[in-house]
């Protein structure tokens, strides 16, 4: 009888082995087909092409809402999404061109330029929930903006060091390196993130005058605080620039008001 049942559980074992075996040389033929890799790319690179356009079309609509005040935030932050995922879906959409580029390095620079935006437009929601949050205390906010330009350069330096290091050497090193450096900063996002998205949501659900505009400000920064600080996370590990762009552009369709209040400041 348990000779009979070891039998049973190996041939169970061998069973489950044979499907992983079988899964996995079928992952490889689909991986290692033209056709699969082409329609990849080229879906991905309509599916930013489309999240590209809608930025472009919230900041026009914003502008013809407010056009009397200059650069502010808010049009910041669209025309950087709309330059992000328009140059991914630029190097989706010739992606044989791209990995053909020699050297390696600058496929890596080209590769990796978009990410680095990427980091650079989503602080500056951050840098703008900071700078709200200060004020509604009363805090000093005047270094939040000189803190955001210095470590974005600091990164950006280290980056082209990076890149530097990786066009005059034959080691992965570099490349190795430049995806530490990726996590590490996504990781950071990721809790700055979730420190001032926990801040003002919780200031906001101390305001003592209920209305439909707390409400919306409530799901707005409550709902992009957990989509951001989740996808930062995820992208230390892999390439999901698209899923907060879309669902954070669909969260802040909203336009400005006609007459702008006291706290809808331009940029400087």
């Amino acid at each position: 009888m348990a000779f009979g049942l070891r039998t049973k559980s190996f041939g169970f074992i061998e069973g489950e082995a044979h499907e992983f075996v079988g899964a996995l040389q079928w992952w490889n033929q689909i991986d290692d087909s033209d056709q699969w890799q082409r329609g990849t790319y080229y879906a991905l690179c309509a599916a930013y092409t489309l999240v590209s356009f809608v930025a472009l079309v919230q900041l026009v609509r914003i502008q013809r809402r407010v056009p009397e005040y200059g650069w502010t935030t808010q049009k910041v932050f669209h025309l950087m999404n709309f330059v992000v995922n328009g140059l991914r879906a630029v190097l989706f959409g010739f992606y044989r061109s791209v990995f053909a580029i020699r050297p390696k390095a600058l496929e890596q620079v080209l590769m990796e330029v978009p990410g680095l935006l990427f980091f650079s437009t989503y602080t500056l929601l951050v840098l703008f929930w900071a700078e709200i949050y200060h004020q509604a205390r009363s805090e000093p906010a005047q270094k939040l903006r000189p803190s955001y330009f210095i470590i974005n350069g600091f990164i950006y330096l280290i980056q082209v060091c990076l890149w530097i290091y990786m066009s005059v050497s034959k080691t992965a090193a570099g490349l190795e390196a430049a995806k530490l450096l990726l996590a590490v900063i996504s990781f950071f996002a990721a809790l700055a993130f979730l420190l001032y998205g926990g801040r003002l949501f919780f200031l906001l659900r101390r305001f003592p005058i209920e209305s439909r505009g707390r409400q919306k400000k409530l799901y707005e920064v409550g709902s992009v605080t957990s989509i951001c600080c989740t996808c930062f996370l995820i992208r230390c590990a892999l390439l999901v620039e698209i899923v907060p762009s879309a669902l954070v552009l669909f969260i802040l369709r909203k336009l400005p008001p006609r007459r702008v209040s006291d706290q809808y400041h331009p940029i400087k």
